[in-house]
């Protein structure tokens, strides 16, 4: 299964592309999709642009990952099995 998170094309030179994730950028080869632009959303599966989204897909889909993330931290500060603190190297 494959989670992906839509990025933003930013810079486009033939085949290689510039995506932002949020203020991640990342180079991708967008040779698997056709017509794409500076401005376009995508998701990106191993440095390959995979599928086009429109902008209400992507919004969509990037509210779903804020919830998600949002989830994540309130179940970690609520934790009480100790996971948080496991997960912590030890200091020799």
């Amino acid at each position: 299964m494959c989670l992906a998170i839509p990025g933003r094309i930013v810079e486009l030179d033939g085949n290689r592309a510039v995506v932002d994730f949020g203020g991640v950028r990342q180079e991708v080869d967008v040779s698997l999709l056709e017509d794409v632009e500076e401005g376009d959303w995508v998701i990106v599966h191993t440095g390959f642009a995979i599928q086009k989204l429109d902008e209400e897909e992507a919004r969509a889909s990037l509210e779903i990952w804020e919830e998600v993330l949002k989830h994540i931290e309130e179940e970690l500060e609520n934790d009480t099995s100790g996971v948080r603190e496991k997960a912590r190297p030890s200091n020799p």
